[in-house]
C-alpha cells in the first residue's frame, strides 16, 4: 500500500483522536451550521440542519433519531467529500440519494470504510 493511499485513513484517525482529546461534548444547538449536518451529539442523536426563517438562515437542531454506537462525532470534511454529500443538506439525505453517481461515491472505500455516520444515514 502506498503512502498516498494511507493519507485519508491516517487523517480520519487523527481527526477522531483530536476530537476525543479535546473532550468536548457535542450539543447540536451549539454547533455552527457549517458542521451541523452529519454530526452526532453527546446523547447519540443526529444533528439536523434546518431552515430558520424565510431569509434562508439556518439553525442546527437535535433530531429525535438516535444513532447506535456513535456519540460525539462530527463527520470530517474528507468524508463529506468522499461520500458525495453536502454539509448544506437540510433535513436528511433523501434528495441527495437520488442524484446520479451518489451510490458510487457512497460505496467507495474512502466513504464506506471510514465514514460511519454518513453510511449509516444512507443505509437507514
Amino acid at each position: 500500500m502506498s503512502y498516498s493511499s494511507l493519507k485519508l485513513p491516517i487523517f480520519l484517525i487523527l481527526s477522531s483522536l483530536l476530537q476525543a482529546a479535546l473532550g468536548e461534548e457535542i450539543v447540536c444547538e451549539n454547533l455552527p451550521t457549517n458542521i451541523c449536518a452529519f454530526s452526532i451529539s453527546a446523547s447519540g442523536k443526529r444533528c439536523l440542519l434546518e431552515t430558520a426563517n424565510v431569509a434562508g438562515e439556518y439553525i442546527c437542531r437535535t433530531s429525535a433519531v438516535e444513532v447506535e454506537g456513535i456519540v460525539n462525532h462530527v463527520e470530517s470534511d474528507a468524508c463529506v467529500s468522499a461520500c458525495g454529500v453536502d454539509r448544506k443538506t437540510v433535513g436528511f439525505l433523501s434528495d441527495t440519494m437520488m442524484e446520479a453517481g451518489f451510490a458510487a461515491k457512497l460505496c467507495s472505500p474512502a466513504c464506506l470504510d471510514y465514514c460511519p455516520n454518513i453510511v449509516d444515514i444512507a443505509g437507514g
